[in-house]
């Protein structure tokens, strides 16, 4: 699409989608941490993040890769009931159910969904625009303070604001011809 660039529109890039995406995907995940949304499918936590998720193909994603944290959670700890989550939850909603299986607390798992958030992106961006890993790397650090304020941010409510430009870009990369990534 254009948007990202180089290393200057990454940062932009990233900045937006920290305060954003990263900032809701963290609050709901802090929120099933607590115990404030339920984790069990079709409950309160998927509906919510159905309602904060516009772009079918990021519903998707966020389903996909859900599923893919609660797979490793069941052999991280077994004994904990992960099929109330049902096959498919949120990533968010998976994340908030295994931050409070690991022991953390809401806001550490807020910033862990925070800054793989970013990290996801940069690590896409860097291999797509053969950027300098040691630049993107330094990106990345220099938003570590940005990242701990979202995710204190999200541990207090839930967010509800969206990025209709980043759900726009992520419903047009389903339908390239050649998709760059499955989620």
């Amino acid at each position: 699409s254009g948007l990202v660039v180089d290393l200057a529109t990454l940062r932009a890039y990233l900045r937006r989608r920290i305060r954003t995406t990263g900032l809701v995907t963290a609050s709901l995940a802090a929120a099933v941490h607590r115990g404030a949304l339920s984790a069990a499918a079709g409950e309160r936590g998927d509906v919510e993040t159905d309602a904060r998720t516009p772009a079918p193909a990021a519903r998707q994603a966020s389903r996909a890769q859900g599923r893919g944290l609660v797979r490793l959670a069941r052999r991280v700890w077994p004994d904990d009931d992960w099929g109330a989550l049902g096959p498919t939850p949120h990533l968010a909603v998976a994340a908030g159910a295994v931050g409070r299986a690991s022991g953390l607390d809401p806001q550490h798992t807020a910033l862990s969904i925070v800054y793989t958030t970013m990290t996801g992106s940069a690590t896409a961006a860097q291999r797509l625009l053969a950027l300098d890993p040691g630049d993107v790397a330094a990106a990345t650090f220099a938003l570590a303070q940005l990242c701990e304020q979202i995710a204190t941010e999200a541990a207090k409510d839930l967010a509800d604001l969206s990025d209709p430009l980043l759900d726009v870009l992520a419903q047009r990369h389903t339908e390239r011809d050649r998709p760059l990534f499955a989620s």
